[in-house]
């Protein structure tokens, strides 16, 4: 287990009760550092009740001191001894008030990075290639009501999943001899 249970709402609860980094959040709760620098500006997570980490046994508050005290240290998660049962491939779970926002997460990720592939794109979000190819054609029932939104800044991907997709879909660059 590298990160503590429900990250994002532990991440909501250590912007607000402790002056640790942005980046030692992130580092902790395995996300990216402009997703905490949103959680502190109210921008993500706005409906996220915080997760006490101390009360769930993953933080003390020694450790939580002791970096708060040296920017340079990184939180250590308190690992239980019993295994918890690990996630199985498949479809993730997008709860019903989140399923209205993919198609604008589609048309932002088409209008933003149209080098990515439908199954990127699919992996990323949690749709179809169906709902991809209507949007991109612009013949989904809703199109009229669409408006292009960070997939990221809606919660249905994590901004590192997002560069890792951008970074694997970029064009490789052809090496260029020096011959003039």
């Amino acid at each position: 287990m590298t990160q503590p249970l429900m990250p994002m709402a532990t991440a909501v609860w250590l912007v607000d009760n402790t002056s640790l980094s942005f980046r030692q959040i992130a580092e902790f709760c395995s996300l990216h550092e402009l997703e905490v620098q949103g959680i502190a500006d109210e921008q993500v997570a706005t409906n996220i009740v915080g997760l006490d980490p101390i009360a769930n046994g993953q933080l003390t508050w020694d450790d939580i001191e002791r970096c708060q005290n040296d920017e340079t240290a990184s939180l250590k998660l308190l690992v239980d001894d019993v295994p918890a049962k690990t996630r199985s491939g498949g479809a993730k779970y997008t709860p019903v008030s989140k399923r209205q926002d993919k198609p604008d997460a589609i048309s932002w990720l088409i209008k933003h990075h149209p080098e990515l592939s439908d199954p990127q794109i699919c992996r990323l979000v949690g749709t179809t290639k169906p709902t991809i190819m209507a949007i991109r054609e612009r013949t989904h029932w809703n199109m009229s009501n669409i408006k292009p939104v960070d997939p990221v800044i809606l919660g249905l991907c994590r901004q590192l999943e997002l560069d890792a997709a951008v970074q694997k879909a970029a064009p490789k660059k052809p090496e260029t001899s020096e011959e003039e």
